[in-house]
């Protein structure tokens, strides 16, 4: 009778781990950190800022194969160009501090239009439960329509990079993928690194990335482990590393380190003008 039990009581376990595990293969590391309440205490709320865009900028819509459009923030060049820049907002959202760092990076790099996409279809969170809860709401499939219905909205000829922050690093990678051949570079601050093989195997160009070695969510071997995937495509792989926190160089950041930002956005400056061919 005891092992009867014992051999009823593995199998509850065994499924348990099997439908855990499950869980975990459909959503995302972001996603399944994003209810960790340690992650949400290291992401202090942004400081209050209002940001008047500039004439030439705005929000745009786009179509989706959803059937419900996208939005993005457009930074048009000065000049007609085939020189694009995706830009993937952090888990707070498309914010103000987002379109603000969307024209300074135009400027940053000049012959290139620039979109913010919105994965958050117009929410925006100032608190980290909330950004915790819209981070988890997005669905995998709504953000690949997104990324995909903008990539239409600019057209085939275009050399077009990615950047991201965060949750936004991930999403540069995943844009990059879906790109394919017309991808140009891919820039991740601190994002996840992806660990399926065979997503990284799809990579067309090279990979900057950018690690904060006092992150306490992203390990320096997963950062290892996604580097030499990378590299094993016969892809590039560019990282550099800095004695910071997670989200450092997020000027809405309490903890912002202005000294390592700068010097990382040298770094990612050089990388996409070469890539760009600026």
């Amino acid at each position: 009778m005891k092992r009867i039990f014992l051999v009823a009581v593995w199998q509850c376990l065994t499924l348990l781990a099997s439908a855990q595990s499950c869980c975990v293969q459909q959503g995302s590391d972001f996603q399944l950190l994003a209810m960790n309440d340690d992650f949400q205490g290291a992401h202090l709320s942004p400081e209050p800022f209002a940001y008047t865009p500039k004439e030439f900028s705005s929000m745009i819509t786009f179509k989706t194969d959803d059937a419900k459009d996208g939005r993005a923030f457009y930074v048009p060049s000065s000049q007609a160009t085939h020189n694009v820049l995706i830009i993937f907002h952090e888990w707070w959202g498309l914010n103000d501090y987002i379109k603000k760092e969307a024209e300074r990076w135009q400027e940053l790099l000049g012959n290139v239009d620039v979109y913010a996409i919105d994965l958050y279809d117009g929410q925006v969170a100032a608190e980290a439960k909330d950004a915790a809860r819209l981070s988890q709401a997005l669905d995998k499939k709504r953000g690949e329509v997104l990324v995909k219905g903008l990539i239409a909205k600019i057209g085939i000829n275009h050399r077009i990079a990615t950047l991201g922050w965060c949750m936004g690093g991930s999403w540069s990678f995943t844009a990059t993928r879906m790109l394919d051949k017309r991808a140009a570079g891919c820039v991740m601050y601190y994002g996840f690194p992806e660990k399926d093989e065979d997503k990284v195997k799809e990579l067309k160009t090279d990979v900057l990335y950018i690690y904060a070695t006092q992150d306490k969510f992203i390990t320096k071997d997963d950062v290892d482990y996604f580097e030499k995937q990378v590299l094993a495509t016969g892809k590039g792989f560019e990282r550099h590393d800095y004695n910071a926190v997670h989200a450092f160089a997020n000027p809405s950041n309490p903890q912002f380190a202005a000294k390592e930002a700068k010097a990382a956005e040298v770094f990612a400056v050089e990388f996409l003008k070469k890539r760009l061919q600026l």
